[in-house]
């Protein structure tokens, strides 16, 4: 029981810092930072990916909780 509570420990890490880079990003974002279409495009394809990331951990985390 312990391991599974370090491991969703471990998971609530990782999906607080891809929340944390998801959120700088967003900042960058609505603050202006792109300089053309490219960057915006670049930035929003980012935030895609560590959404996905972010799903995959709540998923992983419900099917340890489950077990």
């Amino acid at each position: 029981m312990t391991s599974d509570k370090l491991t969703v420990n471990a998971l609530q890490v990782l999906r607080d810092e891809i929340r944390k880079q998801m959120n700088e990003m967003s900042d960058h974002i609505s603050g202006g930072g792109c300089n053309d279409f490219a960057e915006y495009q670049h930035c929003t394809g980012i935030i895609k990916g560590l959404a996905v990331a972010e799903r995959e951990l709540l998923d992983l985390n419900q099917r340890i909780e489950g077990a």
